[in-house]
């Protein structure tokens, strides 16, 4: 598995206009090809009188989901350069449509290639970028007493705190680098004194 990948921070639209074509990028995270491929529907629906609706998304860390589609547009000259684009950007998780509204001004094949990949850029910049890590997921057991400050200490040095729950004990999910396991142990041992329990699970993706 990859130790982290980027996508995009949020799902919006971006407008361009070239030689009075409108160019419409929406881009949003998609954590799965179905998610993509809804998102794509979706657009196309809300823009079914555009000239054309192109497409592209990358799914998983290690990129190994890629498609993209022309609408219509030459081949090769626009959901592959959009496609290029997220790859280029490291993108992963991620689905574009660039919808196009033409203005009667042909653009030739390289001024196609350079708005779609131009568009994904331009909305990619605009909407921002985040990391996301990969994390062992790990559940620490502790008294009542003590389960105010461990919170407190864990939230004050930025661990990914998912989930408490109360009970006869506190139970505290969090996030944790595989590298920083061992370290982890023996701070909460200290800071609880031994009494802690600690329980590493399974893996999963967090913000950095």
């Amino acid at each position: 598995m990859q130790d982290e990948y980027r996508t995009v921070a949020r799902a919006g639209v971006h407008e361009i206009e070239i030689n009075r074509s409108r160019f419409l990028c929406a881009l949003a995270p998609a954590a799965t090809e179905r998610e993509a491929q809804e998102f794509v529907a979706a657009v196309r629906k809300e823009h079914a009188d555009a000239t054309h609706n192109c497409w592209a998304y990358v799914i998983g860390a290690d990129a190994s989901v890629q498609k993209a589609s022309d609408d219509g547009e030459p081949g090769g000259t626009a959901g592959v350069p959009m496609l290029q684009m997220l790859l280029r950007r490291e993108m992963r998780y991620v689905v574009a449509v660039v919808t196009r509204y033409y203005g009667g001004v042909k653009l030739g094949a390289g001024g196609l290639i350079r708005a779609y990949g131009g568009a994904v850029g331009e909305a990619l910049d605009v909407l921002g970028t985040l990391t996301r890590r990969r994390f062992r997921l790990a559940t620490v057991t502790v008294d009542h007493q003590r389960a105010g400050k461990v919170e407190n200490d864990l939230r004050s040095t930025g661990r990914e705190v998912r989930d408490v729950r109360y009970g006869e004990a506190v139970t505290i999910e969090i996030g944790l680098p595989d590298s920083e396991v061992d370290a982890f142990r023996g701070w909460l041992a200290d800071v609880t004194a031994g009494t802690a329990g600690f329980e590493l699970g399974g893996e999963a993706y967090g913000d950095a």
